[in-house]
């Protein structure tokens, strides 16, 4: 099994920044790719962006492209989600998740494991 723990959300104002981190623990080892989801009120779970684990290949969803940056750290077992101008749109509760199949998609079905979630909300 792999554990994953959010931080970093908050409230902000719109166009401010905030940094997400997602530690994980556990079998780390079998892991494939990490990325992050979110879901506002009244609408479907997500797809932000993925990151694979070994080459740091990543993916994101058009709506943060210029915006989010996913980046890792190997060492500390991290995954980072660095959200900058930041829109009353993007409030929405944030999931890490992690999978072991060898794809890089944005279909939820295909992560294994997540994270409780960690609350983003952005005022206009």
């Amino acid at each position: 099994q792999v554990q994953l723990k959010e931080s970093g959300g908050g409230l902000v104002q719109a166009g401010g920044s905030l940094r997400l981190s997602c530690a994980a623990s556990g079998r780390t080892f079998s892991i494939y790719a990490r990325g992050w989801f979110r879901q506002a009120p009244g609408r479907e779970r997500e797809f932000v962006a993925a990151i694979t684990w070994s080459g740091g290949r990543a993916t994101a969803a058009d709506f943060v492209t210029g915006r989010f940056t996913i980046s890792r750290d190997n060492a500390k077992n991290t995954v980072y989600l660095q959200m900058n101008s930041l829109k009353p749109e993007d409030t929405a509760v944030y999931y890490c998740t992690a999978t072991r199949t060898t794809l890089l998609g944005a279909d939820s079905n295909g992560y294994d494991y997540w994270g409780q979630g960690t609350q983003v909300t952005v005022s206009s």
